[in-house]
């Protein structure tokens, strides 16, 4: 079909579409769409990334449906091409298949008559490192715990990018002062180095970043931004696993950074060793410097914490009550500074002394609290392959028995309810399956959910024990 017929077809539905969603909706995720051809009842569609794509097929996979029968025919089959994707194209069939076409053509994007140098700095004089000054070396309090972290840190910021802590990868579970000390080293280095540019950055953000920027096609502006930087912090990069386009950027960025004598600062809930959905050759640069965990702080580390936030905040606490806090609270020191605006709260909402049984019942309501499951992946796959009787090692084979496909299918349709993870993320964690696999299992979830009453029940059992 002539490309005119192709766009007045994609214009028809985006009449229909634009009816059904918000306009700023609209805007964002299909006025970028370039409709490319219409060739066979297959109708192919230029998407900018590949999460651009998760989230078309996330948010909008029925009303996309639904237009395409209307305007164009009942078996209309809707195929993606991913810009600048070097992998498979995705095809998605809404008669209920879905594909990958093995010899996918790479669609060249409309680039500049010049691309900048990819090592040209470009980074402002003025840009926000982005860093919580409140976060300083002065209220991060040494103890057993945390001592080998804080003395590296105070080594980088007297030479950053040329001691041996390059990269500087610190672990631990929330709340235990990770993101406190990377501000803490960036802080004290913009003191020390006024000239330096320091940032800090999520791992969230940074994808975040990455996907726009292909969506907009500036990932050569991405690229020098990053490699213009002194030190780089990046929190939490656990949170990059099964994220494959956005690590193999990193990893250049990296490699740029360190031959360069840059500080890079990385943070994470799992050491090197035991990150899963991250590519080797990463890991491998992390393991570079130096690594260091950072444990749940001792009791006089948390006495500490608590002193000290009690003088800040002028309160008035008695002793009895603070030690009481610093034994029963031992998970992290967010918990301890949460515990105390609790008692405050209570204090004033109900007009009481601050006491030992107020602490108590205060104390005893918020551990009740803590102690609830976190679900993470691990937990919702543990719960399915106990329900089901499958051994959890068997859902990561390539098995095609119906018990195993089955237990590894709602795993990753609870994965997605439950957590926070992409679905790369999900099937990088389950079989390292890619984001296709999780979404197909999705669909077929939640078909058989609404017309299988006992499927359905067994779901909601699972589910049940999750929440439980």
């Amino acid at each position: 079909m002539e490309p005119s017929s192709t766009k007045d077809l994609w214009a028809s539905c985006l009449r229909v579409i634009q009816d059904n969603i918000p306009e700023a909706a609209f805007k964002t995720w299909f006025l970028p769409i370039v409709p490319l051809s219409y060739e066979d009842k297959v109708f192919t569609i230029q998407v900018p990334s590949q999460f651009f794509y998760e989230y078309l097929e996330d948010k909008f996979v029925d009303l996309l449906k639904t237009t395409l029968h209307r305007e164009i025919g009942k078996d209309t089959i809707l195929q993606y091409r991913i810009l600048m994707e070097n992998t498979t194209n995705t095809v998605v069939d809404y008669r209920g298949d879905a594909k990958s076409m093995p010899k996918a053509e790479k669609i060249a994007s409309k680039v500049p008559s010049k691309i900048p140098s990819p090592f040209q700095k470009v980074v402002a004089d003025d840009f926000d490192s982005q860093l919580n000054l409140k976060y300083t070396f002065d209220n991060f309090f040494e103890g057993e715990s945390n001592k080998l972290a804080r003395t590296a840190g105070d080594a980088i910021t007297l030479n950053p990018g040329k001691t041996a802590f390059n990269p500087f990868f610190v672990h631990g579970t929330s709340g235990v002062g990770k993101t406190h000390l990377c501000h803490a080293i960036g802080t004290r280095i913009k003191e020390l180095y006024p000239e330096k540019r320091v940032l800090y950055v999520s791992a969230h953000l940074f994808k975040v970043q990455y996907a726009d920027a292909g969506r907009y096609n500036t990932t050569n502006d991405f690229i020098n931004f990053y490699q213009g930087i002194d030190v780089l912090i990046i929190d939490d990069i656990h949170e990059l696993a099964g994220i494959e386009k956005t690590q193999n950027t990193l990893f250049h960025i990296f490699n740029h950074l360190h031959q360069n004598n840059k500080q890079l600062i990385l943070t994470s809930d799992k050491s090197p060793s035991e990150l899963q959905g991250v590519e080797e050759r990463l890991l491998t640069r992390f393991r570079w410097g130096l690594t260091s965990k950072i444990e749940h702080p001792d009791k006089g580390l948390r006495l500490q914490i608590l002193r000290n936030k009690i003088l800040h905040d002028g309160l008035s606490i008695p002793e009895d009550v603070v030690d009481y806090i610093a034994e029963n609270v031992t998970d992290n020191a967010r918990d301890l500074e949460g515990i105390i605006v609790s008692i405050m709260a209570h204090s004033l909402v109900y007009n009481k002394d601050i006491d030992l049984p107020l602490a108590k019942r205060v104390i005893g309501q918020a551990i009740k609290k803590m102690e609830a499951k976190k679900i993470t992946v691990e937990v919702i796959e543990s719960a399915v392959c106990e329900f089901y009787d499958v051994k959890p090692e068997l859902i990561h084979t390539a098995s095609r028995k119906r018990q195993i496909v089955q237990a590894r299918q709602i795993t990753m349709y609870l994965s997605k309810s439950y957590t926070e993870m992409s679905l790369a993320q999900i099937g990088a964690l389950i079989g390292k399956k890619n984001h296709a696999t999780v979404l197909h299992a999705c669909r077929i979830v939640k078909e058989q959910m609404e017309v299988d009453k006992v499927f359905r029940d067994e779901i909601a059992e699972i589910e049940k024990k999750l929440k439980g």
